[in-house]
């Protein structure tokens, strides 16, 4: 009942830019994610209203070839108008009993024939894993059994990342904590626009 989110989201994408000026331009399409280490699952990944970290993603990759699925020598970042519609919100209880319920179907599906279940691995240094190999699993068992059983299939997934080192001592945030939304649904993304710096004269409203 309540998976139906009520609003649009700012998404910011990072990429080369003569991959962002295509998109913009109505000439390509942003590609889906098919990793078997997706911690959202496969689809468009986006910085929900964070065009910073966006930016570092891709500068990070830029650095990083081999992590990229191609190659990044101009870190840009595009904005995108994000409608989640039916969205498997992780930020909300109905939604993680749901998810709940798809992983311990899964592991059943598993044990029934001896197999070893998908892990989650390589933890950065507060101990989170980037590898999220269960997690995308269990995700892509939940949209498959939804097909199945002709269920209304998720538009989105949406989830909070604790990622780095404590923010200050003792703390309970991250210094690269974000929310990041995977779109499985190209008719969610209602639009993309240039990032725009803020003209000083004028406060934020």
């Amino acid at each position: 009942m309540y998976s139906t989110l009520p609003a649009f989201v700012l998404g910011f994408h990072g990429c080369d830019r003569a991959v962002g000026e295509s998109v913009l331009s109505g000439k390509t399409i942003l590609r889906t994610s098919e990793n078997d280490y997706d911690w959202l699952g496969h689809g468009v990944y986006f910085w929900e209203h964070n065009p910073q970290r966006a930016l570092e993603y891709a500068q990070q990759l830029a650095v990083n070839p081999g992590r990229a699925r191609s190659p990044i020598t101009d870190p840009f970042v595009l904005g995108a108008v994000v409608d989640l519609g039916h969205c498997l919100n992780l930020l909300e209880s109905d939604s993680l009993q749901v998810l709940a319920g798809a992983y311990a179907a899964l592991k059943r599906s598993f044990e029934s024939t001896d197999a070893s279940m998908p892990v989650n691995s390589r933890p950065d240094e507060g101990g989170h894993h980037l590898l999220r190999h269960l997690d995308c699993a269990v995700i892509e068992y939940l949209y498959e059994s939804m097909e199945q059983t002709d269920e209304s299939p998720f538009d989105s997934v949406r989830g909070v990342f604790f990622e780095g080192e404590d923010l200050y001592p003792n703390a309970g945030f991250k210094e690269k904590n974000h929310i990041q939304v995977c779109v499985r649904n190209p008719n969610c993304i209602k639009g993309f626009f240039r990032v725009r710096k803020q003209d000083s004269a004028f406060a934020l409203p």
